[in-house]
């Protein structure tokens, strides 16, 4: 293949301190390492003997302008937010797709439809996808309902990442329940989804692929050494809150002891997640597997995290990929949509 200018588009803002905001009430935040996802990406395409500059969008549109006068062969889309709006994932998709670049990933049709967590159950559910049962509300109005029982999770029906899931987002009473939404309402602006709480085990299935896109194998999110009493979720707490014990004592690794059959079931349901919600080139699917071995949809989440030490990275590994090798076939899936 012959050199490639690519861009590596990536998100950074400046969060704003709030005076007096009490810090055990203010919810948790992406936390970042020492050498950013984006920087690992720009490295490889450089192995590759690609020419990879990285732009950031900082959630002024100056930095949307300056984009658009980039000239490139390609976007590497890493940007999850504008300003620190993380439900602007698709918008900044449209954006490219506007001005005619080519981009990695899922377009902003699918991450639209992902992005809305009730919408996303909804198109599975037509497709005979099992995910939880489930309610959405906003500021007192019932949009959708099916009938529920307690436990259940309250999450921000268009967040991602975690944001706004916390222990405590599990609840067994309606005074618990409207002492949750009213807390996620003062925090963050969007419709609240109410779902039943699945016990089992936390899966990660990795797809990559277009026409054909295949699963990778399993990853399974250990949970088993969180804190007595706490629920099993992969709260903010457990993925961004470094230092805490519910970060340290939660591992992803490779499911090794999964049988055959429930690997390939897995496998097969992410990939008709895959292309239920209409997503492109990569993305992962997240499960819970029941003590009775049905599998229930959690969330899709395209364009995850490609950081190498994080799961969709892992699970290529186990599938004979490095990391270089990983970064050049989504390169590959993307030039492909567009020759």
């Amino acid at each position: 293949m012959s050199t490639l200018n690519v861009i590596v588009l990536y998100d950074r803002w400046d969060e704003p301190e709030e005076p007096g905001a009490p810090a055990d009430k203010a919810p948790l935040t992406r936390t970042l390492d020492k050498k950013e996802v984006e920087e690992e990406v720009a490295e490889a395409l450089g192995k590759l003997g690609h020419q990879a500059v990285l732009h950031v969008l900082d959630g002024s549109t100056k930095s949307l302008h300056a984009l658009a006068r980039m000239e490139c062969d390609l976007v590497y889309n890493l940007a999850e937010s504008f300003g620190g709006s993380d439900t602007a994932d698709y918008c900044i998709a449209a954006y490219l797709e506007l001005i005619g670049r080519r981009i990695t990933g899922s377009g902003s049709r699918g991450l639209l439809y992902s992005q809305d967590k009730a919408t996303a159950k909804k198109i599975l559910e037509f497709h005979g996808i099992h995910t939880p049962v489930f309610a959405r509300s906003y500021r007192g109005r019932l949009d959708f309902s099916h009938d529920l029982e307690f436990p259940v999770i309250v999450k921000p029906a268009r967040e991602d990442g975690s944001i706004g899931i916390e222990f405590n987002n599990v609840v067994s009473s309606i005074r618990e329940l409207m002492e949750r939404i009213d807390w996620l309402h003062a925090n963050f602006d969007s419709p609240v989804l109410i779902e039943e709480y699945v016990e089992g085990r936390e899966m990660y299935v990795a797809v990559i692929g277009n026409d054909n896109p295949t699963a990778l194998p399993v990853i399974e999110l250990d949970l088993s050494k969180l804190p007595e009493g706490r629920p099993r979720i992969a709260g903010a707490e457990v993925k961004w809150g470094k230092g805490t014990r519910a970060y340290r004592d939660t591992k992803s690794a490779v499911a090794e002891d999964l049988p055959e059959e429930v690997s390939a079931l897995l496998q097969q349901t992410a990939v008709a997640v895959f292309q239920a919600l209409e997503l492109r080139d990569y993305a992962r699917i997240d499960m819970r597997l029941r003590p009775d071995g049905r599998v229930a949809v959690i969330e899709a989440n395209p364009n995850p995290w490609l950081a190498s030490k994080a799961e969709f990275a892992m699970a290529a590994r186990k599938a004979g990929r490095n990391y270089t090798q990983l970064i050049g076939e989504i390169t590959d899936l993307a030039l492909a949509r567009y020759a």
